[in-house]
């Protein structure tokens, strides 16, 4: 008995201690220090995203007060369990890895692979769509069909492939530009083609980055004989994406890098927690700068004009107008800002509905209007950026 009274007292302390870091780290972990290591995002709203932070922070700090206060007890039974438990910790944690590595892990931004419309690895890109074939997906209580051509471009249906040799808008992004739960017609890409009675081609990939983005619009640009226009999109609820290392990604310089392996732990528990370094955060907003700079000078070294469109869903706080100005005014592009109603998305999804597609391609439309002639070649626009809000 005297022999455990020494380990009981340590035990005493260490479970104190414990505690005392969860207090201090629940208090110190405040709503500035949070919005520097968890971006925006798109998948929930700011306001719901802080409503977590908050509930989260309480409950650190709860229970590190709970273990204060009960600290005897708890190192009793620390005392008599602490082996059993580091052995269990130790072997679930192997455990886990060992069958997580029985499983292939794809980027953050492809989970599923069975998802529609389906995609395919690509080793410089990452991922593209698979062409060539027609996929249809159950949105809100509809079925929509994603009908490709042979190079991968989504397309009104397959009998209607996209034309070289015509004049043609290029759209490129994500799941936004595609019109993810939108028919062709209802995507930002066709109705911009319709208003503006020209070819549309809708390059844009599922869970694209600002560095994707570029590099596919490298890689599709040239088989364009008369390109009038290049339109990309970027939202400040998407830079996240920007940071990932899980896929090929471009560094400093515009530099390519093939993906970084991570373990299967590390993996999940950065997709569960998303912390993002400072370096990490400053070295995304510098590389990103870059990359929409370098789709701007591609774009004119082919005749045709730029345009960075940038959806804005529901008021801004001044975290991500912050953000927004360091990427976007720094850069020294041309862009637009289009605000969009909040309600405005599709039913239990946050993708933007037909009505805030029609929006941003009215301000698209608007915007290439003054700058290119439509009937012929793109006239690209000197001046540096833009910034306009349509209403």
């Amino acid at each position: 008995m005297h022999q455990l009274q020494p380990r009981h007292k340590t035990a005493e302390w260490f479970v104190a201690i414990t505690g005392l870091a969860l207090v201090v780290g629940g208090v110190a972990a405040t709503q500035p220090w949070l919005d520097r290591h968890f971006l925006p995002s798109f998948l929930m709203s700011r306001q719901t995203y802080v409503r977590i932070e908050t509930v989260v922070r309480l409950a650190i700090a709860l229970s590190g007060f709970a273990l204060i206060t009960g600290a005897r007890r708890a190192a009793r039974w620390v005392t008599t369990r602490t082996l059993a438990v580091l052995a269990a910790i130790v072997l679930a944690l192997a455990a886990s890895e060992l069958v997580l590595r029985t499983v292939h892990l794809r980027p953050t931004e492809w989970r599923a692979i069975n998802e529609e419309p389906r995609r395919e690895p690509d080793p410089r890109l990452g991922w593209t769509f698979v062409p060539a074939r027609t996929a249809y997906s159950t949105n809100g209580g509809r079925t929509v069909e994603y009908a490709f051509d042979r190079h991968g471009y989504r397309v009104r249906s397959a009998d209607q492939p996209i034309d070289f040799d015509r004049p043609s808008i290029l759209f490129a992004g994500e799941s936004v530009m595609f019109g993810d739960g939108l028919t062709y017609d209802e995507s930002v890409p066709a109705q911009v083609g319709a208003l503006l009675s020209t070819q549309s081609v809708n390059m844009a990939v599922y869970g694209y980055s600002t560095d994707q983005t570029y590099m596919k619009v490298d890689a599709e640009l040239p088989h364009f004989h008369r390109p009038l226009a290049v339109v990309a999109l970027y939202m400040t609820a998407l830079f996240g994406r920007n940071l990932d290392d899980d896929r090929p990604h471009l560094g400093p310089g515009l530099m390519w890098l093939p993906a970084v392996p991570h373990g299967r732990l590390i993996t999940l528990g950065r997709l569960i927690l998303p912390f993002r370094r400072d370096r990490t955060v400053e070295k995304g907003v510098v590389v990103t700068r870059e990359v929409l700079r370098a789709i701007v000078d591609l774009a004119r070294s082919h005749a045709a004009t730029p345009l960075i469109v940038v959806p804005q869903i529901g008021p801004e706080d001044e975290l991500e107008r912050s953000l927004g100005r360091r990427v976007l005014d720094e850069a020294s592009i041309p862009y637009v800002i289009v605000a969009i109603d909040p309600d405005w998305h599709l039913p239990r999804d946050r993708h933007p509905d037909a009505r805030a597609a029609r929006a941003i391609a009215s301000a698209i439309a608007d915007r290439l209007r003054k700058r290119t002639n439509v009937s012929g070649l793109a006239n690209p626009d000197p001046s540096g950026a833009r910034r306009s809000t349509p209403r």
